[in-house]
């Protein structure tokens, strides 16, 4: 890939109206401080504790009272031990204020090491005023083509202080193609991308969906983008009803999956197989449509079946899973594996940094990351682009039962054989 078709962002506008404003914002989340006699390392964690994006953060607390127990003495670096303090910002689910928070951690904080998570809203600001200030930074939970292209990477430069692990639009279409080939329908897709990060890049008509999906035989029904919260989908369904879409796919808020939902199932229109991308990934959000959510599918990031083992505990997946449902009475989501990654990887950056204080050592250690983690390998020299290490993805469907409402079964793992099938696809009732 040499380009990305998208409307580029403004990286230094937004930089530019974080550091203005950093100032007036206060201080959201908590602070851990563990001091220790060689000095003090300053983690900033910036995630969407609040707003439409919230189910991505459900678990953070439980994950940051975890590594905040295991750092507690400290952490040794070459014979010399340095307190953690880790400092929480909300997002609030707006870019802006992530980059506002961001803005905080840097200038006020003087942070040692940015992590930050969940959707290129609030990745791609985060890592913009890292960029610009020369603070490294780790992200997740965001496909690599928003979060490098759509940030103006260059496949021959990449960035010097930002660095991303997860999956990319590659591995979602995959996933998702494989999964619809278990069913027979009419290849008649309807797609819902909204005007937002994900939106333009999962509907861009060469680098998107589109192209992949025309040369596997499918053709797809795109109305445009649409605003997030948006609160009327009945241009959307008809449009599919008109074309007769027997699939629907996209990536939507959360919100926003819930109105389309409700709304198609009043206006008459129930297509075998959706397929729907960051929406409903967490159960909180397919309880809410009740007995409506069955055989609704989506792409699997991490799951309790996963087999990998935490580099800083050695619990498994299904432990790690088992300790959150434990803990807080609530199923485990997706998120738990990757927030515990991100210390993960912090953790064994600094370690490896020889001066965990000087941004330019910590910036080389991770750019030199080789770390096997609780979501899969994280090796930064791999690719698909500088900055990137890709990890596993495979598909999966929610079936009502169980010990909660719902749970999500695999039923694709065509691009990561090693994740076990949990049973057949099925089309929707």
């Amino acid at each position: 890939m040499t380009a990305y078709l998208m409307k580029p962002v403004n990286r230094r506008a937004v930089v530019k109206a974080g550091l203005s404003s950093a100032a007036m914002i206060g201080t959201l989340g908590f602070t851990r401080r563990s001091f220790a006699q060689d000095g003090t390392i300053r983690i900033g964690f910036v995630s969407p504790k609040t707003g439409p994006l919230a189910p991505f953060a459900e678990s953070d607390d439980y994950i940051l009272s975890a590594i905040n127990a295991l750092l507690g003495k400290g952490i040794e670096v070459d014979g010399k031990t340095y307190g953690v303090e880790i400092i929480v910002k909300d997002s609030q689910s707006n870019p802006n204020r992530a980059a506002d928070v961001a803005a905080e951690l840097i200038l006020q904080d003087q942070v040692n090491l940015m992590v930050v998570s969940s959707t290129p809203e609030t990745t791609n600001p985060v890592s913009d005023q890292c960029e610009v200030n020369g603070v490294p930074c780790i992200s997740t939970v965001a496909p690599w083509q928003p979060w490098f292209f759509t940030r103006g990477g260059k496949p021959d430069e990449g960035f010097k202080y930002t660095y991303h692990f997860f999956w990319g639009l590659e591995d979602v279409i995959a996933v998702f193609l494989e999964m619809w080939s278990k069913v027979e329908t009419n290849k008649s897709v309807g797609g819902l991308f909204p005007n937002d990060g994900d939106g333009n890049a999962w509907g861009d008509a060469e680098l998107g969906f589109p192209k992949p999906l025309a040369a596997a035989g499918y053709t797809i029904t795109d109305p445009g983008r649409y605003q997030n919260m948006n609160d009327d989908f009945s241009a959307q369904i008809s449009a599919f009803k008109n074309a007769g879409a027997e699939i629907v796919t996209g990536v939507m808020i959360p919100p926003d999956f819930t109105t389309f939902w409700t709304q198609a199932k009043q206006q008459g229109f129930t297509p075998k197989i959706a397929s729907m991308g960051k929406a409903i990934l967490f159960p909180v959000v397919v309880e809410q449509l009740g007995d409506a959510g069955q055989n609704l599918s989506s792409e699997v990031w991490w799951s309790p079946n996963h087999p990998f083992k935490s580099s800083l505990t050695g619990q498994s997946a299904k432990e790690l899973a088992a300790g959150y449902t434990e803990a807080t009475g609530r199923q485990w989501t997706q998120p738990i594996g990757f927030a515990h990654a991100l210390f993960e990887v912090a953790a064994d950056v600094l370690r490896r940094s020889g001066d965990p204080t000087d941004r330019e050592k910590v910036t080389q250690a991770l750019a030199a990351t080789k770390l096997d983690t609780i979501v899969g390998p994280v090796d930064f020299s791999t690719g698909p682009v500088p900055n990137v290490s890709k990890t596993p993805l495979v598909g999966g469907q929610w079936r009502l039962g169980g010990e909660f409402k719902y749970d999500i079964v695999i039923t694709a793992n065509g691009t990561a054989p090693n994740i076990p099938l949990g049973g057949e696809m099925e089309a929707i009732s």
